[in-house]
């Protein structure tokens, strides 16, 4: 990360010590089955109850992991993800998503699976912490991972929204994490689901992107996708059929309000286009993609200076994937 443009290591690391330290607001989703099943988040979630909501408190604590891998040690931020990665709280977790298997699909789950491959891969250099949330976080990863397969199974037609449903980028997610964590037999699984779901895809209407609050692009989502499944001898010529004017997807999104929670997802969006980019500009060989990419990433990085918390809880996630992905 230390020949990328963006923020500090240590500004990363204040957004996520932060973050996790916030527990209100919050962003409940949870289905009551009665008066006695209304709890707060902390009961519900016992590792993942701030950050405005679930799937935002999972990937702070990914980016925390990110930034102690990337070799910023800061005392407060391991504290504070050592108190809540630890075997007994993400078992909590795990029941929860295995009573409710609908709950955070699929974007939560990608972001789990991700969550647990870094843990990891920092386990694996030498973090001994990083041995304990990897080992505590290995059974979120099982859950997600086993409840994937069935559902792709039913899915005849899949979400092609530019917010946490879209189907195509919670996919890329478990597949990619699946792949980190040796996990074959889900990550062919995936593959197939993918080749069944998009593999025939031509001419997506990328004039037709962006609606009001967006955060993902349903076609470089798509695309991005294929890239993790497709070989590069297949990658071409399919890329070329499903979005022959790349174009139509580059231009910087503005935001009018910053502290309009549903606009700063367009900030999300310039940020998350600049990662897909970057990875299929790896993966076609092409600089004109980068280039692309560059132009979003400058715009998406100047969002980072907005407090309001409608930005801090979740768009430092998507600014470090998309650098670390150029």
């Amino acid at each position: 990360m230390t020949d990328t443009p963006g923020p500090s290591l240590a500004r990363y690391a204040s957004i996520v010590t932060t973050n996790l330290a916030t527990p209100w607001p919050y962003h409940l989703v949870h289905l009551a089955t009665g008066p006695d099943d209304v709890r707060a988040p902390a009961d519900l979630y016992p590792a993942f109850h701030t950050s405005f909501d679930w799937h935002s408190c999972v990937h702070m604590h990914w980016l925390g992991v990110e930034v102690l891998r990337a070799g910023h040690e800061d005392a407060t931020l391991r504290a504070r993800v050592d108190a809540n990665l630890t075997a007994g709280r993400i078992a909590g977790e795990v029941a929860y998503l295995r009573a409710h298997p609908a709950f955070e699909r699929p974007y939560g789950w990608g972001w789990a699976a991700r969550l647990a491959a870094s843990c990891r891969a920092a386990a694996d250099a030498g973090d001994q912490d990083a041995a304990r949330w990897a080992d505590a976080t290995a059974p979120l990863a099982d859950t997600v991972l086993d409840l994937a397969d069935p559902w792709l199974a039913r899915v005849e037609h899949p979400v092609r929204h530019g917010v946490h449903s879209n189907t195509a980028f919670g996919l890329a997610l478990l597949l990619t994490s699946a792949d980190d964590l040796g996990r074959t037999a889900s990550a062919d699984a995936l593959r197939s689901h993918a080749r069944r779901l998009f593999g025939r895809e031509l001419d997506w209407p990328a004039r037709w992107e962006r609606s009001g609050h967006d955060f993902l692009s349903p076609g470089l989502a798509e695309a991005d996708l294929m890239a993790r499944v497709l070989p590069a001898e297949e990658l071409r010529p399919w890329f070329a059929g499903f979005l022959p004017r790349p174009d139509d997807l580059v231009s910087p999104a503005r935001v009018v309000d910053p502290t309009d929670g549903h606009a700063v997802h367009l900030d999300g969006l310039n940020l998350s286009r600049a990662g897909a980019l970057f990875r299929l500009a790896h993966a076609l060989d092409d600089p004109t993609l980068r280039d692309a990419g560059d132009r979003l990433l400058a715009a998406g990085l100047a969002a980072l200076e907005n407090e309001d918390f409608v930005a801090t809880h979740w768009l430092a996630s998507f600014a470090w994937d998309a650098t670390a992905s150029r």
